[in-house]
């Protein structure tokens, strides 16, 4: 039998380890895509090249949750109108098929949401991967609601108020529901627009709630029981000494 060349194993390893780091990725390109929206107004490079991460942000969502077959294939037709919104037609407009567009691809980033949970919280004995993994379930409810509110706006036009002080636009865009969502998910709250409708406003305060509840009792549970298990080597150290 001939022995496998020194390239195939690079690369079966390099494979590997991008099979292994699914959520790390996925954190990466969504904190780039959080982090670079403000710079990618107008028509030049920087706004096609923000596209294109986010069509990355999908495909990697999807690997996300290849764990099965069947999951793999709800998630890829899913895909199909978020890299639309993504990537095709990104701004929100008043027709019948925006509203449809936007209402699936909330799904897909739903669905995506629901399926790392599972995979992260029934986990035993976590590992750096799957606090990655409760950290892009954090950025992906932030975007979630930015559609969600989008939606909202869609439906009833005047369901946010943008104060003109703080705004050089009267009507919200895309990055504002992100700023919003955001703002209200860790409650540090977002100057310059408001909830006007009792919709908007009830959506807000569930976000708000599913932020701290999330942090406060979910992540604080993973990060106690990842010390269990992946003690530091200061303390195996000591803990081995002790025993002599």
């Amino acid at each position: 039998m001939a022995k496998p060349s020194t390239r195939s194993l690079l690369q079966s390893r390099q494979a590997e380890l991008i099979a292994t780091r699914k959520f790390f990725l996925l954190f990466i390109f969504l904190l780039c895509s959080l982090a670079l929206y403000p710079y990618t107004e107008g028509n030049d490079s920087r706004y096609y090249i923000f596209r294109f991460l986010g069509a990355g942000i999908v495909f990697l969502s999807v690997y996300a949750v290849s764990f099965r077959r069947s999951l793999l294939l709800i998630a890829g037709l899913l895909a199909i109108p978020a890299l639309l919104q993504k990537i095709l037609i990104h701004e929100f407009d008043a027709s019948a098929l925006s509203l449809l567009r936007i209402a699936l691809s909330l799904t897909f980033d739903v669905f995506i949401v629901v399926v790392i949970f599972r995979r992260v919280f029934s986990h035993d004995k976590p590992t750096a991967e799957t606090v990655f993994g409760a950290l892009c379930i954090y950025l992906l409810v932030g975007f979630s609601f930015a559609s969600a509110y989008g939606l909202v706006a869609h439906v009833q036009p005047h369901a946010f108020y943008l104060d003109p002080v703080t705004n050089l636009h009267s009507v919200p865009d895309r990055f504002d529901f992100i700023y919003y969502s955001f703002g209200t998910m860790t409650s540090l709250g977002a100057a310059g627009i408001t909830p006007v409708s009792g919709e908007a406003r009830s959506l807000s305060v569930i976000e708000s709630l599913l932020g701290i509840l999330y942090l406060a009792v979910l992540i604080s549970r993973l990060m106690a029981a990842y010390r269990i298990n992946n003690p530091p080597p200061s303390s195996l150290v000591s803990g081995s000494e002790s025993e002599k």
